[in-house]
């Protein structure tokens, strides 16, 4: 499980809340809150 304001890594992450997928292109882009409901967890 990754959350908001980590640096997880390049890859496609989906929220828990809502299943919308958040898209990391490099190693150092932080995880937003969800673009869709706000929610801040993530699994891979």
């Amino acid at each position: 499980m990754s959350s908001t304001g980590e640096k997880p890594g390049k890859g496609v992450y989906v929220c828990k809340h809502c299943g919308q997928t958040v898209v990391l292109d490099d190693d150092t882009d932080t995880l937003p809150p969800c673009p869709k409901c706000n929610h801040t967890e993530y699994h891979p």
